[in-house]
Formats: C-alpha cells, sequence, structure tokens
C-alpha cells in the first residue's frame, strides 16, 4: 500500500489542516475581540470614574471584564460561547449602572430640605388623594428657594424632631414652590414661607393662622413653638363640611 493511499496519513493531513484553520481563525477572533475589549474597557472606566458612584453592577462589570479576558486568552475554542456570554453579562452591567445613574439625577427628592425621613407627596392633587385615603390632614409649606425666610424656616423646621416626628406619622406633607390653581390655598394672599392645613373633609383651615396679622400664614424661624401647637390642632379632625 502506497503512503498516498494510507488512510491514517490522510486522517493526519486533515488534522493538521483543521488546526491551521482553528488558529487563522483563532488569530482573527482575538484581534477582533482585543479591538471590543479595548473599547469596553474604556467604558467600564468612564463609568467608574465619578460618572457612576461605585455600585454592585459597576464591580460585577470589571470583574466579568476580568473573567472574560481570561478566557479569551486561553484561546480555547470550547470556551468562545462561555467568553460571549462574558461579553454579554458586561455590557448588561455596565447599561444597568448608567440606568441607575440617570434615575438618580432626574429623580431629585421631593423633600427639597424640608425632611428626607418625611413621606413627601408630588402635588397638591396627590396630597388630597392621599388625604382622602388615609384621613390624615394635609400640611401644605409654600417656599422658595430664592427666599431668605423660607430657607431659615426650613433650617430649624428640619432640626425640630418633634415636628419631623408629627409631620412623617400625622400628615400627608407637601412643600411647593409653585402656586396651586386653588384660590383656597391663598386666602389673604400669595406670599412666603406660608403654611395651611387641609381637613380630610377638604376643608382649608383658614382658622389655624400664625402671628402675624398682615400675613395670617407666615411663620418665621422662630415661630416653630407655635407652629407645633398649630400641627397639634391640624391633627383634631373635622367632622363635618363647613
Amino acid at each position: 500500500m502506497s503512503i498516498s493511499n494510507n488512510p491514517t496519513v490522510h486522517r493526519e493531513r486533515k488534522l493538521r489542516m483543521r488546526h491551521r484553520l482553528s488558529v487563522a481563525r483563532c488569530s482573527v477572533s482575538i484581534a477582533t475581540q482585543d479591538a471590543c475589549f479595548t473599547r469596553l474597557a474604556s467604558s467600564v472606566k468612564s463609568l467608574t470614574k465619578g460618572k457612576v458612584r461605585r455600585t454592585a453592577q459597576t464591580d460585577a462589570c470589571c470583574f466579568t471584564l476580568d473573567s472574560a479576558r481570561l478566557i479569551q486568552l486561553s484561546g480555547s475554542p470550547e470556551d468562545e460561547e462561555m467568553l460571549h456570554w462574558a461579553v454579554f453579562a458586561l455590557l448588561i452591567g455596565a447599561c444597568a449602572a448608567a440606568e441607575e445613574q440617570k434615575k438618580k439625577e432626574k429623580a431629585p427628592s421631593l423633600s427639597k430640605g424640608w425632611g428626607n425621613n418625611i413621606k413627601w407627596v408630588k402635588s397638591y392633587e396627590e396630597g388630597l388623594e392621599e388625604m382622602t385615603k388615609s384621613q390624615k390632614p394635609l400640611m401644605v409649606i409654600h417656599h422658595l428657594d430664592s427666599c431668605p425666610h423660607s430657607q431659615a424656616l426650613k433650617k430649624v423646621f428640619v432640626a425640630d424632631k418633634g415636628i419631623q416626628k408629627m409631620a412623617k406619622e400625622d400628615f400627608i406633607m407637601l412643600n411647593l414652590v409653585e402656586e396651586t390653581t386653588d384660590k383656597n390655598m391663598a386666602p389673604d394672599g400669595y406670599y412666603v414661607p406660608r403654611i395651611l392645613f387641609v381637613d380630610p373633609t377638604r376643608t382649608v383651615r383658614t382658622d389655624i393662622t400664625g402671628r402675624y396679622s398682615n400675613n395670617l400664614y407666615a411663620y418665621e424661624s422662630g415661630d416653630l413653638e407655635l407652629l407645633s401647637e398649630n400641627m397639634k390642632k391640624a391633627k383634631v379632625l373635622m367632622h363635618t363640611e363647613l
């Protein structure tokens, strides 16, 4: 039997050819993957360098990148599928971290500095709805960021533990920098800071006033004791509409 017709020789030649083709494909694949990994690593670095706070998601991304790199360098064809899944997991993790940061940036605190432990409603309409459901009075604080009196009142309001506790437990809380369309919320005019209470019967408690005769619902930073007493009055619910 001639060597050219030897089946064993043919098999060896085929195996050597397959090996050469596999090496060639692997070289091209690794070169392509190198470029991909460079871009992905750059993206992850930008996410973890102050643009996004370090989180479990970003840590997972970095770990996945390292793991995928090891798989890639092994050059084992059996690990190709694992490599693809690793890259996919990296992308999902990076997207999740970026999305989480976007949500934080787009959703400023409803407290606006008046107490982060208090549950605040977004709008007057939502406040009325929650008030009706819970049968708790609604407390509405009108203020402006540019008003020094509003800022001074906010500072002492946050520092007063008794007021914070009542606001958290006994009221539906809303703070506004824009006026509502309900004229009942400005019984004696539009000024800030101004605090009014609404009973669950949807009656504005115009009987609960501050100490100023010209601006009945105004409160200054030195009026916390009076505000606390007025909050206690508002907790005593009315049972019929006036």
